[in-house]
């Protein structure tokens, strides 16, 4: 959002009831106990109200009084997420993504929930099994994905990758018995049109139902022991399943797999510092399931792993039941050809792929295009109702085909957001660099059109939050993305697991384009229902 960043030393007062309406610019702020002074980080905790401030109303703690407050709910936060796990690695320490226990620190949050309102909710969490569905059907179709790829594969050698794997699986695809997809479907509310729109649905190494589940756990844990105070109430805070629902999702597709003493292998990067978030998945598997998991990077599959003759995959001497991916989903992940003949291994196996290639490409920011095309999504549902359900979660959407819209993208480059083949945040283009990134496609012209696609801009309304990272507050404008996650499994025609499964909700400050938690460019949230 291109909102300008309100100062946090005054022009905004924070006002009762949670992250509630501030006057212009802020749409939410923090409870009347928290009222008085805001800072950067922890300079000293002064009862002085800044310039800016209003005075506190008659019977309303003193700013002392609501410093103390802040200081004491940022403190037993910082406890609670230690004690329960809520941390990731330092960046700060070389070692904290490689070595479990080493270089730890609380995972950012936020200290209150984000304000959601009730209706959306119920709309996001109906439409997990709908596109859970969707994927299934346009994953069968091998030719759709190769046909709305084959331009892009022209310009992007990371997807012409992927899609050279796929042509060679397509015939086995088909035939796969046992399908697992554990998605996210990430959505935003536009204060312009006053609906949830979508930015785009996760098909791989969908992240954080492990953390984002203890945040939920924290916000209320918080609530119980401050909410009348803060004029907040803990029971609006939905539970969140999303760590155990996914571990049941896996654990049910290694029983389909039907091996008493296979594994689930996850995929991961060789230095993860979101590896706890990942462990509490490979805990409850353990705990609920006895299943086991073992963690390989893709170049380590590559030198331990092997096919049979009957398509068991072994790692390391051990069957592989389920390969879960939370790597493979950048072309960073792939640095040579030996990681490219770990994905390949894997495929031509018999065990459960957590994406298929072909889920995985589903995924894609071109496919998320092309399903929104006029009597696309047709092709692959029957129910109407359905239908209609998807088509009004989606946002503009368009090729840079479309003469007439990238026109107006160079016009008006605030309404827009290039987006590349790419997962992982960090890489979309917005405002001068989208418009000069056009200019010169358009100069260029060729293929090169077809590495982008082009979506219409949500502006979500902007929240006076505080925030907590490195055990460090402090306050800033912010916007919030609800994540939906979903987990299907199907063997041949019985569909075992549809459901809607927890969620994340991630807040970043208003200022900043992009918004991955593990990318360093938003927080962990929750969600606070409200009637409005």
């Amino acid at each position: 959002m291109s909102s300008p960043c309100v100062s946090h030393h005054h022009q905004v007062r924070l006002r009762a009831g949670g992250r509630l309406p501030a006057p212009a610019a802020a749409s939410f702020a923090p409870p009347a106990a928290l009222r008085g002074r805001r800072r950067v980080a922890r300079a000293a905790m002064s009862a002085e109200a800044r310039p800016g401030v209003a005075p506190a109303e008659e019977g309303a703690a003193t700013p002392g009084q609501q410093q103390a407050l802040l200081a004491e709910m940022v403190e037993n936060a910082a406890v609670w997420c230690a004690v329960h796990g809520l941390v990731v690695g330092d960046r700060a320490n070389q070692r904290s993504g490689t070595v479990p226990g080493v270089g730890l620190v609380h995972a950012p949050f936020s200290l209150l929930p984000a304000r959601f309102p009730a209706s959306f909710w119920k709309q996001a969490c109906e439409l997990a099994p709908i596109f859970n569905e969707l994927v299934d059907r346009v994953s069968l179709d091998g030719e759709f994905l190769q046909a709305a790829l084959s331009r892009t594969k022209q310009v992007d050698e990371f997807t012409a990758r992927l899609l050279q794997i796929h042509e060679k699986m397509m015939p086995i695809n088909k035939k796969e018995d046992i399908r697992l997809g554990l998605h996210r479907s990430d959505y935003m509310l536009d204060s312009e049109t006053n609906s949830l729109l979508q930015i785009e649905l996760n098909t791989i190494s969908s992240s954080f139902p492990g953390l984002g589940s203890l945040v939920s756990e924290l916000h209320r844990t918080l609530l119980n022991q401050y909410g009348k105070i803060l004029g907040l109430d803990p029971k609006r805070i939905p539970q969140n399943w999303a760590a155990t629902q996914f571990a049941e999702a896996l654990g049910k597709a290694w029983a389909e797999y039907n091996n008493d003493s296979a594994v689930v292998l996850m995929v991961v990067q060789p230095e993860e510092r979101n590896m706890y978030d990942q462990y509490w998945l490979v805990n409850h598997l353990k705990e609920s399931y006895g299943v086991a998991t073992i963690r390989k990077t893709l170049a380590q599959v590559e030198a331990e792993g092997q096919v049979l003759t009957d398509g068991t995959l072994v790692i390391d001497g051990r069957t592989v039941a389920v390969v879960y991916f939370r790597a493979g989903y950048a072309p960073t992940d792939y640095p040579s050809e030996v990681e490219w003949r770990a994905r390949l291994l894997m495929e031509q196996s018999s065990a459960i792929k957590c994406p298929s290639i072909s889920y995985h490409l589903v995924g894609t920011k071109k496919i998320q295009q092309e399903l929104a095309k006029p009597n696309v999504l047709e092709r692959f549902l029957d129910n109407k109702e359905d239908i209609a359900k998807l088509r009004k979660s989606f946002a503009g959407l368009w090729s840079l085909d479309n003469e007439e819209i990238v026109k107006s993208a160079i016009e008006k480059p605030d309404l827009f957001v290039l987006k590349p083949q790419r997962e992982g945040g960090g890489n979309n283009i917005y405002g001068h660099d989208l418009r000069d990134t056009l200019i010169k496609l358009q100069k260029e012209q060729g293929e090169s059109l077809a590495a982008y696609i082009l979506m219409q801009r949500i502006f979500p309304k902007a929240s006076l939050t505080p925030l907590v990272r490195g055990g460090d507050w402090f306050e800033d404008l912010t916007i919030s993305e609800l994540g939906i996650y979903g987990a299907y499994l199907r063997n041949k025609d019985k569909v075992i697991l549809n459901n809607q499964s927890g969620y994340l909700m991630r807040t970043k400050v208003s200022s900043s384009n992009e918004g991955g938690v593990a990318a360093g460019f938003a927080v962990l949230d929750s969600v606070l229902l409200t009637d409005e």
